[in-house]
């Protein structure tokens, strides 16, 4: 084909695109204009005014009062132990309460001095710093022992030959729960320091770390050999009832007792609030199948009022260890 009938084709056919596309826009317009035209089964055409509008704003959620565990044990422990008395508290109440996890001691103490944390279950170590911050008790427990006091134990290895008493302990690896803790680690230093034995006289004095867990982690590690032995918390080898064999383990002392765990409301905490808190806590009875089953899971035979000055033997032992 010459140059001549090659342009002649080429015109043709750019010609009949031409002519084609104007009928492909008209049929598109055509059923566009169809489908938007109102039939007999169409919906009615809906109008819009938007000189009427009305600004939405989203919902946002109360915080609510939160109510904190002092981490000694892990966070799925402290859970178990108290997450049916918040529930409780929450129905008895109608306040909307929720239990938070701090990891460490010293990041609880710091949420409640900030405010993140409204109610807290603490030590008695841990409370008498708590109050310097304005913190004050309402309510303390009764262990299940039945006494409103609790002790530390002083444990190592059943077969470890170095220590049979605790004159022994001098010059060894000690490990304990956390410098905040009273049961883990307070108890014991004072109980050493009546025999004679102060922080000087140990090879190492360590800290169970990690977040929460602490006091298991003590009887682990002495278990495991890392050191010679260990203070924990009076209670805590019944925690670990069937994760660990309790025979490698031997009670070295028990210390002396000191007044309880107790709930103390952060400073500035609506007293209202405190006050129905305290009464729900108050109503608990072991008589009560349901409340015995709040009371068992948490560890505590009941729960009694609270004065600050309940806890000034728990002060001499600080002053003593001259931690003031």
């Amino acid at each position: 084909m010459d140059l001549a009938a090659r342009a002649t084709s080429f015109s043709r056919r750019g010609l009949g695109r031409l002519l084609f596309c104007p009928l492909i826009c008209a049929l598109l317009l055509c059923l566009g204009c169809a489908a938007c035209s109102p039939g007999a089964d169409d919906d009615p055409v809906l109008r819009v005014d938007l000189s009427r509008r009305q600004e939405t704003v989203a919902p946002t959620s109360k915080a609510g009062i939160t109510y904190a565990y002092l981490p000694q044990y892990s966070h799925t422990t402290s859970y178990k132990r108290h997450h049916l008395l918040v529930e409780y508290l929450a129905k008895a109440t109608g306040l909307p309460l929720r239990q938070v996890f701090p990891n460490t001691f010293d990041e609880h103490m710091k949420m409640v001095a900030q405010g993140d944390i409204d109610i807290s279950f603490s030590n008695p170590f841990a409370y008498i710093k708590l109050s310097e911050q304005g913190a004050r008790c309402f309510a303390r427990s009764l262990e299940a022992s039945g006494r409103p006091e609790f002790r530390g134990q002083i444990i190592c290895r059943s077969d470890n030959r170095a220590i049979k008493t605790l004159a022994d302990c001098r010059g060894k690896r000690w490990i304990a729960v956390d410098p905040h803790s009273a049961g883990g680690f307070l108890f014991a230093l004072g109980h050493f320091y009546d025999l004679g034995l102060k922080r000087r006289d140990f090879a190492e004095i360590a800290f169970a770390p990690g977040p929460g867990g602490k006091q298991e982690n003590v009887v682990l590690a002495v278990l495991a050999g890392k050191y010679d032995f260990g203070s924990i918390r009076e209670g805590t080898l019944d925690v670990l009832k069937g994760r660990i064999d309790q025979d490698q383990i031997r009670i070295l002392a028990r210390t002396a007792s000191y007044p309880g765990w107790l709930f103390a409301a952060r400073k500035g905490l609506d007293p209202g609030v405190v006050e129905k808190i305290a009464q729900a806590m108050f109503a608990l009875s072991a008589v009560n199948p349901e409340h015995a089953a709040i009371l068992e899971a948490a560890g505590l035979k009941s729960i009694i009022p609270a004065r600050d000055q309940d806890f000034d033997p728990v002060r001499g032992l600080v002053r003593k260890l001259g931690l003031d």
